[in-house]
Order: structure tokens, then C-alpha cells, then sequence
């Protein structure tokens, strides 16, 4: 009898402890992610400028951003963003793994070498963007004009200036997928591509059929991140083009930023938050169904 009672507080106690330490998580979460997300989503009906909510005037903030056309240009911005960006870093990502997952020398240093932008942080690469693509005196332009050709106008030309934004956010983005991908193709076992080999010598034929469908959910989990982060991508527009030239590069991340904290729009800066949001949802729940309908 004694035992049992001994084993029951012994069980009292072990439950009590689970909930202590799953009590500091919880609490981050609610002040740092449930509080202000739900402290937004109230002020995004309020009016407000420089900091100040005045009244309450309902979803005529969202009824304003449908009819404004830096927020069409923004969208427009960032779709395109999203998808030249997802997609060069996932071919680049899979070729890259593709050429060093085998044995070769020095393979590990050139893993070092690939893996090294993921690491720096975006405003950082931003701003070595900004000496790298500098349009006078810049490493690129001048091997351009040693070659003969006419300097190129990375930053003072909207189309060139939202390539040079995407080469930077896919030199650190690539790192990423080529990381998973190369994890990922190191879990196909070997026994599989020497029955395959049997078959066919085409390596194309082996990476179709065989590689290909092994690491699909491997593919699609870069896939959804890598759009998410694009989507997000804040930090180099900032800090390589300030958003320009004019608003050439200004995505949503980066109009929502000059709304709320340059012109302290508050109000309408939260209903451009919950756009994003709801158009980042919508993405990611219409691939994982998409991704539940073939896997599952």
C-alpha cells in the first residue's frame, strides 16, 4: 500500500513538472506570437496616423487596399519574386546536390563553400549586393566593360534592379535546398539505382523515375519553405534598392514596412499584414492538400 501510494505521488509530481517545463513555451508563444497577432488584427479597423488610433471604422482599410495600386504593384512585385526565385533555387539547389552527392575529392569544403550565404544574415548580403552590383566602379560592370559591352543599370533600372534582388535571395536561398535535397538523396539506398541500372543506362531515365518520385516530399517540403520565405523577403530590398528605383522593387513585406513605421499608418499597414498572411495561408494549405492527394 505504501508502495502504490509512493508510485501515485511519484506520478503527481512527474505530471506537475511536464506542465513547468512546457510553461515557458507556451508563455513566448502567447506574448510574442498569439498577443500581437490578435492586437493587429484589431487594429487593422481602426483609423490612425502617426501612432495614433482616432476611431473605428471597420473593413474600410481593407476596402482602401483593394483599391490602391501601390498595393496591386506590390503583389505583382512579389509574385513575380516568388516565382523566379523559388524556382532557380530549387533547380540550382537539386543540381548542385545532384553533382556532389558521390565520392569526389575535396567535396566537403565545397560543401562548406555552397553552404556559407545561408548563414550570413539577409541585410548583411543586401548591402554586399549593393558594392557587388554598384553601377560605376562595381566588380560586375567593370569585367562587363573589360569585355566590351555597355555597363548594365542593375540599380537605376526597375527590371534590373528586381534581377539584382533575386540573384541575392537566391545566393542565400539555394544553400538551403541544396542542403534537404542533398539529405535527401543520400536516404535513397543504393541497392535501388544498382536494380535501376539494370534496366536502363540513362541517368536521365534513373533521376525521372527513380530519384525523383523517392525524394518528392523532400522537393515539396523546400518547395512550400522557400515560397514562404520569398513571400517574406524584407531585408535585401531594403537594403540593396530601398525599394526602388521608384517602386520597382517594393513588395508587400517592404509597403507594409514604409506604411506602418515611415508614414505611422498603423491601421493600414495591419490590414496589408493580413493580406500577406491570408495570401500565404491560402498557398500552403491549397499544396499540402494538393501534396495529401497524391501521397496519400
Amino acid at each position: 500500500m505504501l508502495e502504490k501510494n509512493k508510485r501515485r505521488v511519484h506520478y503527481g509530481l512527474g505530471q506537475r513538472e511536464k506542465y513547468i517545463f512546457v510553461l515557458p513555451g507556451m508563455i513566448w508563444i502567447l506574448f510574442f506570437t498569439v498577443f500581437p497577432l490578435i492586437y493587429s488584427l484589431g487594429i487593422s479597423f481602426y483609423a490612425g496616423r502617426f501612432g495614433k488610433l482616432d476611431r473605428f471604422i471597420g473593413l474600410q482599410n481593407y476596402v482602401k487596399l483593394f483599391q490602391d495600386y501601390r498595393f496591386w504593384s506590390a503583389l505583382r512585385v512579389t509574385v513575380i519574386f516568388v516565382g523566379v526565385s523559388v524556382t532557380v533555387i530549387v533547380v540550382l539547389g537539386m543540381i548542385l546536390a545532384l553533382i556532389l552527392n558521390r565520392k569526389m575529392k575535396s567535396v566537403r569544403i565545397f560543401r562548406m563553400l555552397f553552404t556559407m550565404p545561408l548563414f550570413t544574415a539577409p541585410i548583411a548580403l543586401g548591402y554586399l549586393g549593393l558594392m557587388i552590383f554598384y553601377e560605376e566602379h562595381g566588380p560586375i560592370n567593370s569585367i562587363v566593360q573589360a569585355l566590351g559591352f555597355s555597363k548594365i543599370p542593375w540599380l537605376s533600372n526597375p527590371v534590373w534592379a528586381m534581377v539584382a534582388v533575386a540573384i541575392v535571395n537566391i545566393w542565400q536561398w539555394v544553400p538551403f535546398a541544396f542542403i534537404v535535397l542533398m539529405a535527401g538523396l543520400q536516404s535513397v539506398p543504393e541497392e535501388v539505382y544498382e536494380s535501376a541500372r539494370l534496366d536502363t543506362s540513362s541517368a536521365l531515365d534513373i533521376f525521372r523515375y527513380i530519384t525523383l518520385p523517392l525524394i518528392a516530399p523532400i522537393l515539396f517540403t523546400v518547395i512550400i519553405l522557400c515560397t514562404v520565405e520569398s513571400f517574406k523577403m524584407f531585408d535585401i530590398a531594403f537594403s540593396l534598392t530601398d525599394g526602388g528605383p521608384g517602386i520597382a522593387t517594393q513588395t508587400l513585406t517592404y509597403y507594409t514596412y514604409t506604411t506602418g513605421m515611415r508614414n505611422q499608418n498603423f491601421g493600414y499597414a495591419s490590414a496589408l499584414s493580413f493580406i500577406l498572411l491570408a495570401i500565404v495561408l491560402t498557398i500552403s494549405t491549397l499544396f499540402f492538400r494538393r501534396y495529401r492527394d497524391i501521397y496519400d
